[in-house]
């Protein structure tokens, strides 16, 4: 049976209501549901605001009350078959006698997946693929995390327009205006992790905090995102502002470098080269359940992501300015010949202020396995 123009719009608003709660249901996905009654009237909608609070579909259907008997649910991911510390979805969508279920994208996890099988096998009429690109992208981080066993990772600089990140005396602050710098909190605010390596921690000092603009309506406080210092060497001095009380930091330094005396937590991982083996630290941080990590680290660092495989969105702040020399925004990223470039999909272009914000994610070339 294909999807009805009310149940395409329902979906639809399934999906915003998913991006509601974008970056505050970690380790948990994103998800909005939407419940039609039988006469394809809305009955209840919800949203999963928080990991250990209800389910989407468990707010939608507790909004519809009697009037999800007979009609159809609608959710952006397939409805979980697992009791955790909410029951399962598939047995509360049973017991309110939905006749027909729609989700856009299957769950690819190992415990909560299997809920359509259930309904199907319980006589519930099952869809799947119902307005999957749109419910993908706002799930990606979570879906990322779940597929491939690693955080998402989202790559942030800022530059010029001719793609410089420091002067040729080094000077970079500020090469963006105070609306981008101010966006960077927000874009921080949204993730698990914030990455940078121990050259950025030696030559800027940063925070890597959340600061600087008021939390949403429906949230009390700022996230306090893991700080992580990509650190091979074991570098990070002990005076060092991202080592503060601020929020938590981990440092991740080669297994043969030497002791580092740290009131953060140290984790030691096996190196690659001169620097550490990216996978491995992603892995480490996927234990620690970071779903989505943002890079914050100089253009080594990011080039060494880059030429892995490991970023998947992209996120520039461009200045409408021009340097002609100094410091490029990445270094070596794997690239020899035009046809191993790293291909990207925009996303959004917008203003910022007085400068360009552009969101891309990246895709491999044919050049690229």
């Amino acid at each position: 049976m294909t999807a009805s123009t009310a149940e395409a719009s329902a979906m639809l608003q399934a999906i915003e209501l998913a991006a509601r709660a974008f970056g505050q249901t970690s380790p948990n996905p994103v998800v909005g549901c939407v419940v039609l009654d039988a006469g394809g009237e809305t009955a209840g909608e919800g949203f999963h605001a928080f990991a250990g609070g209800p389910h989407a579909e468990a707010v939608a259907l507790g909004q519809a009350g009697e009037r999800a008997r007979g009609g159809t649910l609608l959710v952006t991911l397939e409805p979980c078959d697992h009791q955790g510390r909410t029951g399962p979805c598939s047995e509360a969508v049973l017991a309110a006698g939905v006749r027909r279920v729609v989700y856009a994208v299957p769950d690819p996890s190992d415990r909560a997946g299997g809920g359509a099988r259930r309904l199907a096998e319980a006589g519930v009429e099952v869809e799947s693929g119902l307005h999957a690109a749109e419910a993908e992208r706002v799930n990606a981080e979570w879906l990322t995390y779940a597929r491939l066993r690693r955080p998402h990772l989202t790559w942030k600089f800022a530059a010029t327009l001719d793609g410089r990140s420091a002067a040729r005396d080094g000077t970079s602050q500020w090469i963006t205006g105070p609306e981008a710098r101010e966006d960077v909190h927000r874009l921080r605010a949204r993730c698990d992790a914030i990455i940078a390596g121990s050259g950025t921690v030696l030559a800027d000092d940063p925070r890597l905090t959340v600061r600087g603009f008021e939390p949403h309506d429906h949230l009390r406080t700022h996230r306090r995102p893991l700080r992580v210092v990509a650190d091979g060497r074991a570098r990070t001095p002990a005076g060092s502002r991202v080592l503060d009380d601020e929020a938590p930091t981990l440092i991740a330094i080669a297994e043969d470098a030497p002791a580092l005396e740290s009131a953060a937590a140290v984790v030691r991982l096996p190196r690659s080269g001169a620097g550490l083996d990216l996978n491995a630290l992603l892995a480490e941080l996927a234990e620690r359940e970071v779903v989505s990590a943002l890079l914050e680290g100089g253009p080594t660092l990011a080039g060494s992501f880059l030429a892995e495989g490991l970023v998947d969105r992209v996120v520039a702040y461009l200045a409408p300015t021009l340097f002609g020399a100094g410091t490029a925004a990445l270094a070596d990223a794997g690239v020899a010949t035009l046809a191993e470039a790293h291909h990207l999909e925009i996303e959004e272009i917008t203003t910022i202020g007085p400068d360009l914000r552009i969101t891309a994610a990246t895709r491999r070339s044919e050049g690229r396995t």
